[in-house]
C-alpha cells in the first residue's frame, strides 16, 4: 500500500532572524516524517545581500542533493508608496501583503500535483491566512520568538487599555508611565513586566508599527495552532500559560538551530571563519568574551568607542564583531572598510595580544568553541537558542524589535544571564565603558549560579530532541494533527 505523503508550504518575512529558522524548521520536519516534503516560498528583497545570499545557496544545495525541501522564488511586487506607512513593521506588512496573489498562484500549482497540507506562517505574515482560507487549507503558525513574547503578542489587546489609561507621550517619542511604580501583568511573564522592555512600536502608539502588532496578534487565533521554536524545560511557566481555552494548541518543538550556517554560503565565509578559528585556537579555555549584535545589529562610533575603552580596561580577550549601520531603510548592516577610524586612537595596537576585531561572524560556531566563556548578545532569540546549546553565559545588551523582553526573561525570570542593559535600545544613551566593564566582570569572573544553570540548560537542550524528549513528543503531536486533519477531510469526500 502507497505511503501518504504530505506537501507543507511556508512563508517567512524575509529576514535571516525569521527565514533561517524556518528553514530549519520545515527540514526538521522533514527528517522526522518521510511522508512529509516541504515547500518554501522566498520573498526577495533585492536591498538584502546577505538574505539574498542564502536564499541563492539554498536552492543551490536543494538542487544537488536528495533534500525534501524545495524552494520557489516569488515575482518581486511594487514596495508600499512612503505615504502607506509610518514604521519599518508597518513596510514589512504592506509589502508582504501585496504578495498574496503570487502565493495564492504559488500553492494552487502546487495542489494540482500534490497534496497540500498546511501553510506555515511566521509572525509577520499573517496576511498569507487569508490565502489558507480562500484555498481550503490548513495555516499554522511558526513562532521563532520566545513562548513568552508570544504570550505578549496575544496579551496585547488586552494590555491596550492600560496603555491607554496609565501612560502619556514623552518628549522622546516613547509613551512613559503616569505612574513609575506602574508595572504590566503579562501571564506568559511570572514578574512584572516594566514599560521599559516593550518594544519600541509598542511605546510608540502614535505610529502604525503599533497598530500591526495588534493586527498581527489577532491573527494568532485563526490558525490551527502555533509552533514555537522553545521547549517546555526553558519556558516551562510561559508554555503553560499558553495552555488555556480559546487558543490555538501550542507545541515546543525547539531548539531549532541552523548547526552549519554562514560559512556555508557568505561571501569569503569560510576563509574569515578559518582565521577567526585559528585564532581561538590559540586562546585558554573559556578564556575569550564573544561580542556580537546579530545580523541586524549595529551600533553607531561613540558606543562603538566606549565599548572599547571598556574592553581594554576589563583586560579579558575578547572576539568583537564590529558592522557599520546600514545606509538605507531596507539595507542590512554593513562591514566596515577601515574598523580603526571608529575605534580609539591606538585601540588595536594595544590590544593585539588580547582580542580580535572583525566583521561578519559565523556566530554559532565561534559559540561551539571551548575558548569562549561568555557572550555579549543582543538578545536575539536564535542568539539565546544558540548560546544555551554551547553552555556559553550571556550578558545581556538588547537593541530592537522584542530583545529587551527576552533580555528581562533570560536575567530576571529563567537565571541564565548577567545584565549590562535590559531596556537599551537604538538611540537610548551610551552604556559607557565602565557599566561594560561591570557586566564583563559579572559574566566572566561572578555568577557562579548562572553558570551552573546555563551547564545544566545546554543538557536539557539537547535531550528535548531525543526519543521522548518533550519537543520530540509535541512535534509528534504536530504531525499527527496535521496528517489527522487531512484524513479525516479525505473520508468526508
Amino acid at each position: 500500500m502507497a505511503m501518504d505523503k504530505y506537501e507543507v508550504v511556508f512563508i517567512s518575512n524575509p529576514l535571516i532572524g525569521n527565514l533561517v529558522p524556518t528553514v530549519e524548521f520545515s527540514r526538521h520536519l522533514t527528517r522526522h516524517d518521510p511522508r512529509f516534503s516541504a515547500t518554501i516560498l522566498i520573498i526577495t528583497v533585492h536591498e538584502r545581500i546577505i538574505v539574498n545570499l542564502y536564499t541563492q545557496s539554498l536552492a543551490t544545495a536543494a538542487s544537488h542533493s536528495q533534500s525534501h525541501v524545495n524552494f520557489i522564488h516569488l515575482p518581486t511586487v511594487q514596495p508600499p508608496t512612503r505615504y502607506q506607512y509610518q514604521s519599518s513593521l508597518g513596510y514589512t506588512s504592506l509589502f508582504i501583503d501585496k504578495h498574496k496573489p503570487h502565493v495564492k498562484h504559488a500553492i494552487s500549482t502546487l495542489a494540482s500535483t500534490t497534496s497540500v497540507a498546511a501553510l506555515f506562517v511566521d509572525m509577520f505574515t499573517t496576511s498569507m491566512i487569508d490565502v489558507a482560507q480562500d484555498l481550503g487549507i490548513p495555516c499554522y503558525l511558526f513562532f521563532a520568538s520566545p513562548a513568552s513574547f508570544l504570550g505578549f503578542m496575544l496579551h496585547l489587546p488586552a494590555l491596550a487599555t492600560q496603555l491607554a489609561a496609565d501612560f502619556v507621550d514623552s518628549h522622546s517619542g516613547l509613551i512613559a508611565p503616569k505612574d513609575s511604580a506602574i508595572e504590566l501583568i503579562v501571564p506568559t511573564f511570572s514578574k512584572p513586566l516594566p514599560p521599559s522592555v516593550l518594544p519600541s512600536s509598542v511605546l510608540k502608539r502614535n505610529k502604525d508599527g503599533y497598530f500591526w502588532y495588534l493586527e498581527h496578534a489577532r491573527r494568532y487565533t485563526e490558525t490551527m495552532g502555533i509552533v514555537v521554536n522553545t521547549f517546555l524545560e526553558l519556558e516551562p511557566h510561559a508554555i503553560a500559560s499558553l495552555s488555556i481555552s480559546g487558543l490555538p494548541p501550542v507545541y515546543p518543538v525547539g531548539p531549532i538551530l541552523d548547526h552549519a550556517g554562514a560559512s556555508q554560503w557568505h561571501t569569503d565565509g569560510a576563509q574569515l571563519h578559518d582565521s577567526i578559528m585559528e585564532w581561538l585556537d590559540q586562546q585558554p579555555p573559556s578564556s575569550v568574551v564573544f561580542l556580537c549584535f546579530g545580523s541586524m545589529g549595529s551600533l553607531k562610533g561613540p558606543q562603538l568607542r566606549e565599548i572599547a575603552i571598556g574592553l581594554e580596561r576589563s583586560g579579558y580577550r575578547f572576539l568583537w564583531s564590529i558592522r557599520e549601520p546600514p545606509k538605507g531603510k531596507l539595507d542590512l548592516p554593513g562591514e566596515y572598510t577601515n574598523v580603526e577610524a571608529v575605534l580609539p586612537a591606538g585601540f588595536l595596537d594595544r590590544t593585539a595580544g588580547l582580542g580580535l576585531v572583525c566583521g561578519w561572524v559565523h556566530q554559532v560556531r565561534v559559540l561551539s568553541h571551548q575558548a569562549i566563556g561568555g557572550f555579549v548578545s543582543h538578545c536575539g532569540w536564535n542568539s539565546i537558542l544558540e548560546s544555551v546549546w554551547h553552555g556559553v553565559p550571556i550578558a545581556t545588551w538588547p537593541v530592537y524589535a522584542e530583545q529587551q523582553m527576552n533580555a528581562f526573561e533570560l536575567v530576571k525570570e529563567l537565571g541564565l544571564g548577567v545584565e549590562i542593559r535590559l531596556d537599551y535600545r537604538e538611540g537610548s544613551d551610551l552604556v559607557v565603558a565602565e557599566e561594560l566593564e561591570r557586566g564583563l566582570r559579572r559574566l566572566m569572573d561572578g555568577e557562579d549560579e548562572v553558570k551552573a544553570k546555563v551547564r545544566e540548560m545546554k543538557s536539557k537542550s539537547r535531550m528535548v530532541l531525543m526519543k521522548n524528549g518533550s519537543s520530540c513528543k509535541s512535534l509528534a503531536s504536530l504531525i499527527q494533527e496535521i496528517s489527522g486533519r487531512i484524513q479525516g477531510l479525505k473520508k468526508d469526500c
